[in-house]
């Protein structure tokens, strides 16, 4: 969910518009290869394995404390217990974000690992989670509980091992990821020119993007007179031209890299009442700018010709609004180029590579910031209460973590 207006200089060559895989071995893979097999990242790799059942049994935990955006307190604080336990240093910012630093011997970058806490799912509702042929079932198991488990396995294998990087690292864990951003803005904010790569955990396994796609948000307004279901036609409800623009814009044609949808619709309180203002939302998404740009005014305008058609106004209520995010020559940055090399160390095929974030990523690439999202189990029906993933991956999934994590920030 995108909330910035911030704007950045933005490539505009198609090759950074479409999903890609690599060409060709990573220029970073012989330096990747030579870390893993280090004795203290084969033991944090190992560390992993040793410690199945307690990730598990923690990630079913961790599910388990319903997070709706702005009520992710008793998550954040089961969060905040275990990182202290670990050893680390934790705070809470003015978000409520939850952080440990855990800092370098010096000489390297600065690289944060985020998840978000936050959940869809609404406040009081109880969680059960079930396992059924090796996959995990409950609301909220993927998105995003399962890479709030794995920073936590990732921080333990790390410390377990004594590995010593030159960067801090920066273990993250935002709030209000499914509606403002506000979390990752603030941890922009605090950290502004002292934060070199981001990683954002979210969705994704087996690729990741290095991009990030532009949102726009409307809620589309028609305003008429109203009157009683029995009152004379016309004037008729408001919800006819919604209806009618709702129909037009669906027959308009969408590329394949951008995306429409209708989600939401009101109008009156009462059966018995014509509408004096229906509405309905917008979201419209793109890794093109110029196709969010010319479609709003297409949008517009076949809402403004329905309200007319019906005698009646429209309202163009803008809900939020974010640009495509990219950072000229990112794509063969050091950020993508190793993560390339630790999906080929640890024995991925051929990643799936695209500039489609409509995470935390975005809003970092759009303050300037390094940053790629990536996830660390498959999961399905995500935002559903059918929500599940599959188990065994996540280990690997970690393994990914750890490993991405000390090649950006280095080691002695």
């Amino acid at each position: 969910m995108n909330r910035l207006v911030t704007s950045l200089v933005l490539l505009t060559a198609v090759s950074c518009r479409t999903a890609s895989t690599p060409s060709a071995p990573s220029p970073e893979l012989p330096r990747v290869q030579q870390l893993a097999a280090r004795t203290e990242v084969a033991a944090a790799l190992a560390h992993v394995d040793q410690e199945r059942d307690r990730i598990l049994a923690e990630w079913v935990t961790l599910t388990e404390i319903n997070a709706p955006s702005d009520h992710e307190a008793e998550r954040a604080s089961y969060v905040e217990k275990a990182l202290r336990e670990i050893g680390l240093d934790v705070t809470r910012d003015a978000a409520g974000n939850v952080l440990a630093v855990r800092k370098g011997t010096g000489g390297g970058p600065t690289v944060a690992v985020d998840a978000h806490l936050d959940t869809v799912f609404q406040p009081g509702m109880k969680i059960e989670t079930k396992i059924v042929d090796g996959r995990i079932h409950a609301p909220g198991v993927g998105d995003n509980t399962r890479n709030v488990a794995a920073i936590l396995a990732a921080a333990r294998a790390i410390e377990a091992a004594g590995i010593r990087t030159k960067g801090d690292l920066i273990y993250l864990f935002t709030v209000a990821e499914e509606t403002n951003f506000r979390g990752i803005e603030q941890f922009l904010a605090d950290f502004k020119g002292r934060v070199d790569h981001v990683i954002a955990l979210d969705g994704g396994y087996s690729g990741f993007t290095y991009g990030g796609i532009g949102i726009n948000w409307y809620k589309f307004h028609f305003m008429g007179p109203g009157g009683h279901t029995r009152s004379s036609s016309p004037p008729w409800s408001a919800t006819l031209p919604a209806a009618r623009a709702i129909e037009r814009i669906y027959r308009l044609p969408v590329p394949r890299d951008s995306h429409l949808n209708i989600g939401m619709l009101g109008a009156a309180d009462v059966v018995n009442a014509k509408a004096q203002d229906a509405w309905f939302s917008v979201d419209l998404r793109s890794t093109r700018n110029e196709f969010l740009d010319s479609y709003e005014k297409k949008l517009i305008a076949i809402a403004e010709a329905e309200a007319k058609r019906a005698g009646m106004t429209f309202r163009n209520e803008e809900v939020s609004r974010s640009r495509a995010a990219f950072i000229p020559g990112h794509r063969e940055g050091l950020l993508v180029k190793t993560a390339e090399a630790v999906y080929s160390v640890l024995g991925f095929e051929s990643p799936t590579i695209s500039p489609t974030a409509s995470n935390h990523a975005s809003p970092t690439l759009l303050a300037g910031v390094s940053a790629i999202s990536t996830g660390t189990a498959p999961c399905r029906d995500g935002h559903a209460l059918t929500e599940n993933c599959e188990i065994e991956p996540i280990y690997k999934g970690i393994k990914k973590v750890i490993l991405l994590a000390v090649s950006m920030a280095g080691m002695e």
